[in-house]
């Protein structure tokens, strides 16, 4: 029994960058700007000419998905990812080659996606429904779930376009997940949603999966794909560059955005982040001066984010997240652990977290920044784009015991304390440890 629910063959999706875009245009018009043409050039020879360039943001993409599969679609920005699930979902036509998918398609793909602005949460519920083509009876009895799971019952009733971008996500996934799609795709979307309703989320995908049915899931939360993906595959300038396991997937993804980059630096207009923090800046220093190679175990070591807030919140949480290579997640944490001051200014800020010494293992470690709305919503979390990534050289040992490097994602030096138990005043039973 052939158990394939979705199937591409090269298919590919090219759009055009740049040229004119004239409206309506008379054959006087086309002459005249014709015979201009030659004219230009001479005058200006190396100016542009309007010309467009083609961009192939999907080129020969092979897949077949398997019934009751979890897919998990990872790569930079710019990668194709979130057209592949438009092409797939049908908003998006292809340029060249073919998708086949049997059984409804439910899409979470944009804010918004899907939904009629004018009617209430109520009305769009039915007509998502209809869209899948369920009947009204069938939708009627999955309705009190969908409310219930959105947790926004107050607000049936009122038309959508007055929805926060976190009710609509709320809404718009417990329809997708809840109208029995065959195949179900989310984009990153999920990111809008508070920190509960994700994790509430990720475990509905995980009952949908169970249930037999097909997910296909973008996300820069690598953590989210591994441990909700069966499979994944790795997109790189519009190509599938691998496919394996999703630990596998994330371990190369990893390793191809850099293994010693130890600063990154953007703009304000293109920095990750939202009105409420915008990253600027992440650094490691080492001793209070710029890091340059391998850091030192020995040494203590700053981790700086520098952010613009355009509008103040007292929410606000900056951290960063330590993770290994193959993003092991060790620790985490925020600028608000001791100190619970946030900015009440628009401006630039800048953070400082103290790594002490004496506590990284040899090897590289990935630290990914983090900022939050307290049990709110999630601002930048696992962006491999953000991250810089630490070479670190054992350089500490705290004992003459050790000859090599230890075992473990760390190697700290703790503080230890040896007493005899035997009754006695002044007595001792200890003496030096020595190498065996």
């Amino acid at each position: 029994m052939n158990d394939v629910v979705l199937r591409t063959v090269d298919l590919g999706k090219m759009y055009h960058i740049g040229g004119e875009r004239d409206a309506y245009r008379t054959l006087r018009d086309t002459i005249g700007q014709a015979a201009k043409r030659p004219l230009e050039r001479i005058r200006h020879p190396g100016a542009a000419t309007h010309a467009s360039a083609d961009l192939w943001a999907l080129r020969n993409i092979d897949l077949e998905v398997r019934h009751g599969e979890a897919l998990g679609i990872i790569g930079r920005n710019g990668a194709g990812k979130s057209t592949l699930l438009k092409v797939l979902s049908h908003i998006t036509e292809p340029t060249e080659g073919r998708a086949e998918i049997r059984g409804r398609v439910a899409s979470l793909l944009e804010v918004g996606t899907g939904f009629h602005q004018e009617l209430t949460g109520r009305e769009n519920i039915y007509l998502n429904g209809a869209i899948l083509g369920m009947t009204r009876a069938e939708i009627r009895s999955r309705f009190d779930e969908i409310v219930e799971f959105s947790e926004i019952g107050r607000f049936l009733d009122t038309p959508v376009k007055r929805y926060s971008s976190g009710m609509y996500v709320r809404l718009a996934f417990a329809v997708a997940a809840h109208l029995d799609p065959d195949v179900l795709l989310i984009d990153e979307v999920l990111s809008v949603g508070d920190m509960a309703f994700q994790q509430k989320c990720l475990m509905s995908m995980r009952e949908v999966g169970a249930q037999g049915r097909t997910v296909l899931f973008v996300s820069h939360n690598m953590a989210a794909v591994r441990s909700l993906c069966t499979r994944a595959i790795l997109l790189d300038g519009g190509r599938i560059a691998a496919s394996g396991t999703p630990d596998q997937m994330v371990a190369r993804y990893s390793r191809a955005a850099g293994t010693s980059t130890l600063r990154r630096e953007w703009s304000r207009l293109n920095g990750p982040g939202d009105e409420h923090f915008r990253l600027l800046r992440i650094e490691i220093k080492q001793n209070g001066g710029a890091l340059e190679g391998q850091a030192d175990s020995s040494c203590r070591l700053d981790v700086c984010i520098r952010f613009y807030v355009e509008r103040p919140s007292r929410k606000l949480q900056v951290g960063f997240e330590l993770l290994t290579l193959d993003r092991l997640s060790l620790f985490q944490s925020f600028h608000t652990d001791f100190d619970p001051r946030n900015p009440t200014q628009p401006g630039e800020y800048e953070v400082r977290c103290e790594l002490p010494p004496m506590l990284l293992n040899a090897g590289a470690y990935i630290i990914s920044p983090l900022a939050a709305l307290h049990n709110t919503q999630w601002i930048v979390r696992h962006d491999p784009e953000a991250e810089v990534r630490l070479p670190v050289n054992l350089a500490h040992t705290g004992s003459g015991m050790w000859y090599s490097a230890r075992e473990g994602a760390l190697a700290p030096s703790l503080e230890w304390d040896i007493k005899t138990t035997a009754d006695g005043a002044g007595r001792s039973d200890l003496e030096p440890a020595t190498r065996p």
